[in-house]
């Protein structure tokens, strides 16, 4: 299997004075579906380089949960940890994946300016994906009806928020919404998951 380096969220837990990482467990059985084994990478932004240089890591993933900055979010450890992946994913020509906050981010470094959108917490939504009508989940309360030349959009909602991005030029790849949350995986996002990571083979 490929290590991909993954992202985890901040929780704050104030009872206790702590502030943790965390990553749902499903993750690691969604990317076990896409043939991807996550390395989990803290939110120590000093600590990003020694990872990525010591491990094979083929690949990107940022993951979901917390507001970036720009959104009003106060995880800067997290954000500073995120664009340091982002940036090695770029220098290094390797495959980068966004889910959620993970495409917010993508937009926000890509010069996309995100604001609040309504309607867009939902258990069941309705998008278009390359001109194909399909049903995910939505839980975002920041996003946009535009983009800028260096991302095209692939994925829209009905009101013309954007749900999917894909670089022009880069491996990078965002979606809003949470495949590991959805059961069973869905096979268009297992699949294309694969091929932004290069790994042929029959969806199981």
């Amino acid at each position: 299997m490929n290590l991909v380096a993954v992202t985890q969220r901040v929780d704050v837990i104030s009872d206790r004075n702590e502030r943790r990482d965390a990553l749902d467990q499903r993750w690691t059985t969604f990317l076990s579906a896409c043939e991807l084994l996550p390395v989990l990478v803290p939110n120590s932004p000093g600590h990003v380089d020694g990872i990525v240089r010591e491990l094979p890591i083929r690949g990107v993933v940022l993951t979901g949960g917390n507001d970036i900055a720009a959104c009003g979010g106060n995880v800067l450890e997290r954000d500073e940890t995120e664009l340091k992946l982002l940036r090695f994913g770029i220098e290094h020509n390797l495959p980068v994946l966004g889910i959620c906050r993970g495409m917010q981010l993508i937009q926000h470094y890509f010069g996309v300016q995100l604001g609040p959108v309504d309607g867009h917490v939902k258990d069941v939504q309705e998008i278009v994906v390359g001109g194909t009508r399909r049903k995910v989940n939505s839980y975002h309360r920041y996003g946009t009806t535009r983009t800028v030349a260096d991302l095209q959009v692939c994925a829209v909602a009905q009101d013309g928020v954007v749900k999917a991005v894909r670089h022009r030029v880069h491996n990078i790849y965002g979606f809003m919404w949470h495949p590991e949350r959805l059961v069973p995986f869905p096979d268009e996002d297992v699949t294309m998951i694969r091929e932004l990571f290069k790994i042929t083979g029959k969806v199981i």
